[in-house]
């Protein structure tokens, strides 16, 4: 106690209670404020009551002696938070010299449990320096997982855990695994029993337990989380390969088994899965499918992300049944239905593995999925393609390279019409076409003067657009603020997905306003009424035939009526324009949509669409 309260007590002039209250804010003691952190008090007077103390964060602070004992909280000496106080250099060269025993040292300060982003408050720029913080906690955080001295969580939001102090390694992995409240956690807890299974050589009864811990659990799993038991049992059949002494019971649950039973589930609940995971579980197909595991995989290929589509190319490469692969991919490619993470595989491999597939549909496949895309609602799902366009400075110079001179200019067109990109982008990506094929360079004057005229449009297809506008600026885009308030409470936004969804959706709702604007302010509504039949004119039907004397009918409308379904055109749309301004008898070359390739029609007859 301190000696003036010994010398109250001695008087009599205070009871034990109160000195020992006392004696919690007198000097040499170690307080902790919310405002300003920990403090020690310096000085005090008694006959006045007021105390001062050296905060972290307001040194030299005077306080009433009454409200610093409510408003602060006593800290042991030996507490991380008042050792910053008195022995910060220490705690500096102790993160340099043993960054484990900093943690712990931390850790054992508040309660044996607390989260990164707490950790990082105590630590980042008074022990470690703010700008290298990130560096030290990355090298940090695998030292912990070495020494088992902590339990590190996959997430910032969840908590650093302090092990008792007296679990071996092996004990610390088995506590780990014992403690994992779902799959995914018992996948990460067997991965790193699997990563240091020697400390298990003179414990298999302990394996043998997880083993069957592990089928019981994935048996209840597969039906809800199908994705995690299956990463499950293929880390479970890793430590089976890792320990000679270890074997499958003969009642318990096989992946290739699920495999096979759950087939029609598998393409989404495996592309979820880390890289080395994947190809553990391709590598199963062949047991769990036999002689269809080839189709299996093909089947998949679209489906599974960008970690699957380079694993399953790599399976089917070393097992040399790439032609199945190129068969599906021709396939796919002509009939525009080839998915985003697999276009940009083609596009990387398009001088390896996908040099037998790469041509002409290639580059119609990427517009038309980003076109489809950006017209679509919901979060997009073709940004890494867009990039993958943009970034790879040789890919569109390959892509028109390996098309004639009509599919390169078509090619270029749709381009430049493509809604995908800005302005700034679209004139660098048609910088690149016109380098590779300048007889594409026509194009840029002929858009430019295009685009400063007025759009002809049907007068419902302008109030479609008005309505699109204002359910946009009147419900879609409030509605996405809301949106984006909501998720930003729920904190950590660097790993908050409603929030980053939100963001993007931000994004689509924002440019979709823009671009409807300037549509609409461009917009010359008509009914068409009076259209000149004497050549293919806004307004028209234009009848043509082919060599075998097949007819077809087109008829030419605004820059917002197309209807394929009823061969309506619009005059902007690459058939409208190989229409436009033709008379009966001349030949036009019209792209057959089933088969993307160029058929030469003669103009039968043409007729006013509203007389």
């Amino acid at each position: 106690m301190h000696p003036d309260l010994q010398k109250l007590l001695e008087a009599e002039r205070i009871n034990e209670a109160v000195a020992e209250r006392l004696d919690k804010v007198a000097p040499g003691s170690f307080l902790l404020h919310k405002s300003w952190g920990a403090g020690k008090v310096i000085s005090w007077d008694l006959a006045t009551k007021k105390v001062t103390i050296d905060f972290e964060q307001s040194s030299g602070q005077v306080m009433d002696l009454q409200f610093a004992m409510q408003k602060t909280e006593s800290l042991e000496d030996d507490d991380f938070r008042a050792r910053k106080v008195e022995e910060l250099e220490s705690l500096r060269e102790l993160a340099k010299s043993d960054p484990v025993g900093l943690v712990v040292l931390l850790l054992e300060s508040h309660g044996g449990s607390m989260t990164v982003d707490a950790l990082e408050v105590e630590i980042s720029g008074a022990v470690v320096e703010a700008k290298a913080f990130k560096k030290w906690w990355e090298a940090t955080k695998r030292a912990l997982r070495e020494s088992k001295r902590v339990v590190v969580p996959a997430r910032r939001t969840e908590a650093l855990t302090l092990r008792d102090g007296d679990m071996t390694p092996a004990q610390a992995l088995l506590a780990d695994f014992e403690a994992a409240r779902d799959l995914k956690g018992m996948s990460k807890a067997l991965e790193a029993i699997t990563s240091d299974v020697s400390l298990f050589k003179d414990d298999l009864e302990s394996l043998k337990r997880i083993l069957a811990e592990i089928d019981e659990t994935a048996k209840k799993g597969t039906r809800i989380h199908l994705g995690p038991a299956i990463e499950l049992l293929s880390l479970r059949d890793a430590l089976i390969k890792a320990v000679d002494d270890l074997a499958h019971a003969d009642e318990s649950l096989r992946l290739a088994n699920v495999l096979l039973a759950e087939e029609a589930r598998l393409a989404d609940e495996i592309g979820a899965l880390p890289s080395a995971r994947q190809r553990a579980i391709y590598e199963v197909f062949p047991e769990a499918f036999g002689d269809r595991w080839v189709e299996m995989l093909t089947t998949i290929f679209d489906s599974v992300g960008s970690r699957g589509v380079s694993e399953i190319a790599k399976l089917l490469h070393e097992k040399e049944e790439m032609k199945a692969l190129e068969e599906h991919l021709s396939s796919a490619l002509a009939r525009r239905s080839l998915g985003p993470d697999a276009l940009v595989w083609v596009a990387r491999e398009r001088n390896g593995m996908a040099a037998k597939v790469f041509g002409p549909d290639v580059g119609a496949s990427i517009l038309a999925l980003l076109e489809t895309d950006h017209l679509a609602d919901g979060p997009r799902t073709t940004t890494r393609l867009q990039a993958q366009l943009g970034d790879d400075k040789k890919l569109l110079a390959d892509i028109v390279n390996s098309m004639g001179a009509t599919e390169a200019r078509n090619f270029g067109r749709r381009l430049m019409e493509c809604p995908t990109f800005n302005e700034l982008d679209r004139k660098s990506l048609m910088a690149r076409v016109i380098k590779a094929r300048p007889e594409t360079g026509e194009l840029v004057s002929g858009e430019t003067k295009k685009r400063e005229e007025a759009l002809v449009v049907s007068w419902e297809s302008l109030e479609r657009k008005r309505a699109e506008l204002d359910d946009l600026i009147r419900n879609r885009i409030p509605q996405n603020t809301k949106d984006i308030a909501v998720a930003r409470s729920y904190g950590d936004l660097r790993e908050n997905f409603e929030y980053k969804a939100s963001k993007d959706m931000q994004k689509i709702l924002l440019r979709r306003k823009s671009d409807l604007e300037k549509e609409i302010d461009l917009a010359r509504g008509t009914d068409f009424k009076g259209a000149d039949p004497s050549a293919a004119n806004i307004g028209t039907i234009i009848t043509v035939k082919n060599a075998a004397g097949d007819l077809a009918v087109h008829t030419l409308l605004g820059a917002w009526d197309s209807d394929p379904e009823k061969n309506i055109v619009s005059y902007l749309s690459e058939t409208g324009a190989a229409l436009f301004g033709q008379v009966v008898g001349d030949e036009v070359e019209i792209r057959d949509h089933d088969t993307d390739q160029l058929v030469i029609w003669t103009i039968d007859s043409i007729t006013p669409f509203n007389p």
